[in-house]
């Protein structure tokens, strides 16, 4: 079991090696969790000490409006990590909800855990800071696109980056996401493949 870990977590650090002893620590700070589609891990406005590798499945972030209508923030599959990042960071309740689209294979890191593990092994600590850049550089791209484009681009460009994605995902999810209507994703798509 250890040796099956051990090579899942060389997979997830792709790029740095471990010594036995470290790989017994990563074992020890991350916790396997297994969720079923339909699963909300985390809601709004309750308290958040987790981020999540995502090992496999497909998970979204989505924040709901005053007027009920939800708004996704993020969508993560294999080899990416989430949470409501907002909270995780500054100690303050969910600003989202964090919701199962696809069975999922997950492995959690708490607050607690995160610091004993850059304490045991600070290399990991700038390949996490590299991923969360990665992330941070996505989010203010698409805040640009979403502020500059029009829809029908949003959705190409949507389709050009995440072109793995979009068959697992329902039309409002990928709606939500792009911050239109489920008709005018409709009416996108007929005029994309119906012209």
């Amino acid at each position: 079991m250890a040796n099956t870990n051990h090579n899942i977590f060389r997979e997830i650090f792709n790029g740095i090696t471990f010594s036995e002893k470290e790989l017994d620590v990563i074992s020890k700070v991350f916790i396997k969790k297994h969720y079923k589609k339909g699963s909300i891990i985390f809601k709004e406005n309750e308290d958040i000490d987790e981020m999540f590798y995502i090992y496999d499945g497909c998970l979204r972030t989505f924040h709901m409006d005053d007027s009920g209508k939800e708004h996704t923030v993020q969508f993560g599959i294999k080899d990416w990590w989430i949470t409501d990042y907002i909270a995780y960071f500054t100690d303050t309740k969910a600003y989202m909800t964090l919701e199962v689209l696809e069975d999922a294979t997950v492995y959690s890191l708490t607050k607690a855990n995160k610091a004993f593990f850059y304490s045991e092994i600070p290399q990991v600590q700038s390949f996490i800071i590299r991923k969360l850049e990665g992330a941070y550089a996505a989010f203010q791209k698409r805040i640009i696109l979403s502020l500059s484009q029009s829809a029908k681009a949003r959705y190409l460009i949507f389709l050009d980056t995440h072109s793995d994605l979009e068959k697992k995902l329902k039309n409002y999810h990928i709606a939500s996401y792009l911050g239109i209507t489920t008709e005018s994703l409709s009416r996108i798509r007929k005029e994309l493949y119906n012209p």
